[in-house]
Order: structure tokens, then sequence, then C-alpha cells
């Protein structure tokens, strides 16, 4: 039987004052070597990885499966090296020169009727701009996936119930926190690790892993502890989001 949506996992570093970026939004890399192999780790594991266009734009790239064993694993499996690597974003103001566009990754993007019509208006523009040269300048999507709630918003729900479809059975959320805060806003999470490193950022605009609105003790997501693991500095906590059933 199809299941319903993928199975979605958060996986996230923050500081240890609860921030997954400083107060100007610049690129995470405050964890350390293993936690970047922990990371690879649970994208390898998956089908599909999805996070934010505010996430792209710090970094530029995203996280690839490069070690030879996970590589392996992936292919005894009968999946491909790579996961899915899916953008979401309403109004798909991406620049298409970035070295996202050029790394060996199947790309989706996930967005809106306004989004997509702005996407490829960006290309049509990026097109005339190079010339003869666009076709060395992969800046495209495989997919572009459109769901659209009557407020004009992503319809996250009904974009997760086609994503199974499309055989992705396990997602991994690399955020933001605006991001992380719909799905679980929506219960759209099953899974968290939250890498906790040894370094405070502060700031009241710094951002967190979970952003937006924020909930009221008595209507907040509760989670149950699965293992905490200390590696050197870094502790690595997972969790998964307790149902009403349990």
């Amino acid at each position: 039987m199809l299941q319903h949506r993928p199975h979605t996992t958060v996986v996230l570093a923050m500081s240890a004052d609860g921030k997954i970026a400083d107060f100007k939004r610049s690129p995470a890399r405050f964890g350390s070597r293993v936690d970047k192999a922990h990371l690879e780790k649970q994208i390898a594991a998956s089908d599909a990885v999805l996070f934010g266009a505010g996430t792209l734009g710090a970094y530029g790239t995203t996280l690839t499966v490069s070690d030879p064993t996970l590589v392996r694993l992936r292919a005894q499996a009968g999946k491909p090296p790579q996961p899915v690597h899916i953008v979401t974003t309403h109004s798909a103001n991406l620049n298409p020169e970035i070295h996202f566009f050029q790394q060996p990754v199947r790309r989706w993007l996930l967005t809106t009727t306004a989004g997509a019509v702005s996407w490829k208006g960006r290309l049509q523009t990026l097109s005339s701009t190079l010339g003869n040269e666009v076709e060395e300048c992969p800046s495209e999507f495989e997919q572009i996936l459109v769901f659209e709630t009557p407020a004009r918003e992503i319809d996250m729900p009904a974009a997760l119930k086609h994503l199974a479809t499309l055989h992705i059975t396990r997602l991994v959320v690399l955020g933001g926190g605006k991001l992380v805060a719909s799905l679980l806003e929506l219960d759209l999470i099953d899974e968290l690790w939250l890498t906790v490193c040894p370094v405070i950022l502060g700031g009241n605009t710094a951002p967190t892993p979970v952003d937006g609105k924020g909930f009221l003790p008595n209507l907040s997501p509760k989670l149950q502890l699965l293992e905490v693991n200390t590696v050197e500095q870094e502790v690595f906590l997972h969790y998964r989001l307790q149902r009403p059933a349990d």
C-alpha cells in the first residue's frame, strides 16, 4: 500500500544557545567533520532532500553524497548515487548562476504558480544574456512541482503526498527554520536529528531550528528522545514526534 507521504526527518546543527546561523544569516560552518559525516549519512539514507531558498542562498550549494561506502550502499539498494534535491520557495527568486546548478544532482523546484512563472522568466533572461552559451549552463530543474493553497501559498500536504507517488519514501529536511516550522505546524515531521555544537551565537534575529509564529505550550509538538550520542564536544540528539495515538 502506498504511504500517504514520505517519512520525513529534519537534520540540523545548532549552537549551544539554539541558533542555526548567526544574526547575519551567514552559512553555518560551526559543525565538525563528524557532524558533516553524520549529515551525509542521513542524506544518503534518503530518497530526496528538501530545503528552502534561504538555505540555498546562504550556501550556494547542496551537500552531496561523496563517501564511497555510502555511494556503494545506495547502489546496492538500487538507488542512484544522489537523492533528489528539492528547493522549496514561494517566489522562486533564485540565482540561476550559483554553483548548485552545476552540481551532479537531480534538482526539483517546489513552488507556487507565480514562482514557476518567475523562474521560467529568469531562465529566459539568462538565455538571452548568454546566447549560445546557455547550453553550457544547466540552470534548470528536472521537475517544477506546483502545489498551491487557495491563499496562493505552497500546499505542503499535497506536495508531500505527491512525492510519495514518485517513490520518495524517505525525505530529509535541511532547513531553514521557517520551513521546519511550517512542516511541524502541519504535522508533517516524523523525526529530528539535532547536533548541539560548542559555540554560542546569540542575537535576537539569528534563526533557530524552528522559526515562524511559535507554539503555545499546550499546543506545542511533543517529542520522544530516541538516542543521545556525544562525540568529542558535540551532542547528537535524535527525537521522534509523538502523535496522539502514542
